[in-house]
């Protein structure tokens, strides 16, 4: 790209702050949902470690159940339902912005789009709380 000349001025381009993002609720719950990615990984993380160690054996169940009691362990994973549930909701929130639907030429309700997603969510929440606390 050629610099400026006589007939081609330099463009003007506004010094932007490092914060810009702090500056509206819109931009800032952006950078947040791509950071929840982080917190969404740890889980993952945190999932295969519990199955490692189940296929291990009870014994490394229990030292894996001790290390995750360390309160540095039990604040993060605090912080990690905290963004993974925003997460969540932000992107369901954004679904009927995705999704273009038209019945007969019209378009379907941003609820019609959004709620059954809410809805499996608390059913399947439902289903695996109904699993933990039978027993």
């Amino acid at each position: 790209m050629a610099g400026p000349t006589e007939y081609l001025p330099k463009t003007f381009r506004p010094r932007v702050s490092t914060y810009w993002w702090l500056g509206r609720w819109s931009y800032l719950k952006f950078i947040l949902r791509e950071l929840s990615s982080i917190f969404i990984a740890w889980f993952v993380i945190l999932t295969l470690l519990q199955i490692s160690a189940l296929k291990r054996g009870p014994a490394d169940y229990v030292q894996l159940q001790e290390w995750l009691r360390r309160p540095i362990l039990v604040a993060l994973n605090a912080l990690s339902l905290f963004f993974v549930v925003f997460h969540t909701v932000t992107w369901f929130n954004l679904a009927p912005k995705a999704m273009s639907i038209r019945v007969r030429g019209k378009p379907v309700s941003n609820l019609l789009i959004t709620a059954p997603n809410y809805l499996a969510w608390l059913a399947i929440s439902a289903a695996v709380a109904w699993l933990l606390l039978r027993g």
